[in-house]
């Protein structure tokens, strides 16, 4: 095994350095405005990570949105990762999943008065909704660190407490999209997934590590597990009371990186089994009979299968899927929380920047009619 790892690293290890050539290129054309970022008269906030998936970016916008949308006009705008249309779409509660995306949908469905789009491309995505009836006041764009075409006028970078980028390396033979010192871009630094609390001497330590500029914020977040919920309500059985902790629970997940979730449901119930699939897994007909399967193989524990409200967005879609399954099929909603009432400030960060400049944006509007 040891020698199989070591042969993986003499392959990938080129393949690394390639990727970091090509990356440093695109951001060094970037920052000598060869290519060009392209700025908007209205307020934009990018949220995204410098690692492959995992940092909890789906939680940290939707607390974005809950925050802006009583103050401003909010619209959020993503690729839609793994959809199977391209170009323009605007999301709608009763949207596929394939037609614009699990994260997307989730917002909708979450916020179905918020205005929800996606595009692969956001220049375009960003005009286009400038054209819409109602005008947003911000835009959010969602795993948008790397889509430098949009020069927002806020970045928030997460970067998972549990995953320091500190000793990690490039793609493929790392989890790194860029190299660490391209966190400069980011205004504000968040720290996810964080335990409860953490200690003077620590902070101390991660301070060092991301080496703060004048001009950037560091704050800490955690996540907080909501009561189940059923994915399908009109076919469930009774919710399974987690606090009670002798539910008996199967986990399925196609989540980027599942292992904090495995832990919270260990820690409250009987976790008898778990089926992981790849991050953004589309469910099959294979899928489907394992886990009726696994349900079957551990029916004389009355099992509810428990997973994540992102994969509840894939397999609600699932008419196929059966009927005992269904019926034991919750998710887990997740929201975030941040450290020692950092909150406060995080948020009177984000409101005061989309007020100036809305109403910088209307004084420039009035103006030029």
């Amino acid at each position: 095994m040891v020698q199989t790892k070591s042969m993986l690293k003499i392959i990938l290890y080129p393949l690394s350095i390639l990727y970091g050539i090509v990356v440093y290129i695109r951001n060094s054309l970037y920052d000598s405005r060869i290519l060009k970022s392209t700025d908007f008269d209205i307020p934009v906030i990018s949220i995204g990570n410098i690692t492959v998936g995992g940092t909890g970016k789906t939680p940290h916008t939707e607390y974005l949105i809950a925050l802006l949308k009583r103050h401003a006009e909010v619209v959020t705008i993503s690729r839609g990762y793994k959809r199977r249309t391209k170009g323009f779409l605007m999301v709608e509660p009763g949207s596929h999943v394939m037609d614009v995306g699990d994260e997307p949908l989730q917002m909708k469905k979450k916020f179905p008065d918020v205005t929800v789009a996606v595009d692969e491309n956001r220049v375009h995505g960003i005009k286009r909704l400038l054209r819409e009836p109602v005008q947003p006041d911000v835009i959010l764009l969602d795993d948008a660190f790397q889509h430098r075409r949009v020069n927002p006028g806020i970045n928030i970078l997460l970067i998972d407490y549990n995953r320091p980028i500190d000793s990690d390396r490039l793609l493929p033979l790392g989890r790194l999209r860029e190299r660490k010192y391209q966190q400069r871009r980011a205004n504000v630094i968040i720290y996810t997934k964080c335990p409860d609390e953490i200690t003077p001497i620590r902070r101390r330590i991660i301070l060092k590590q991301v080496n703060l500029r004048p001009y950037q914020s560091l704050y800490f977040t955690t996540m907080m597990y909501g009561d189940p919920v059923a994915v399908f309500p009109g076919e469930s059985v009774i919710t399974p009371n987690l606090h009670a902790k002798q539910i008996s629970t199967i986990l399925l997940s196609g989540i980027a990186n599942p292992d904090q979730f495995k832990n919270y449901l260990s820690s409250k119930s009987n976790l008898l089994d778990e089926l992981i699939y790849g991050d953004h897994h589309l469910y099959t007909g294979k899928d489907f009979k394992q886990i009726a399967d696994k349900l079957e193989q551990h029916k004389a524990h009355d099992p509810y299968i428990l997973t994540t409200e992102k994969d509840a967005m894939r397999l609600q879609s699932e008419q196929a899927l059966p009927q005992n399954v269904k019926a034991r099929l919750f998710y887990i909603p997740v929201t975030i929380q941040f450290l020692q009432s950092e909150g406060k400030s995080f948020d009177k960060k984000i409101v005061g920047y989309v007020k100036d400049n809305r109403s910088n944006r209307k004084l420039y509007t009035a103006k030029n009619k």
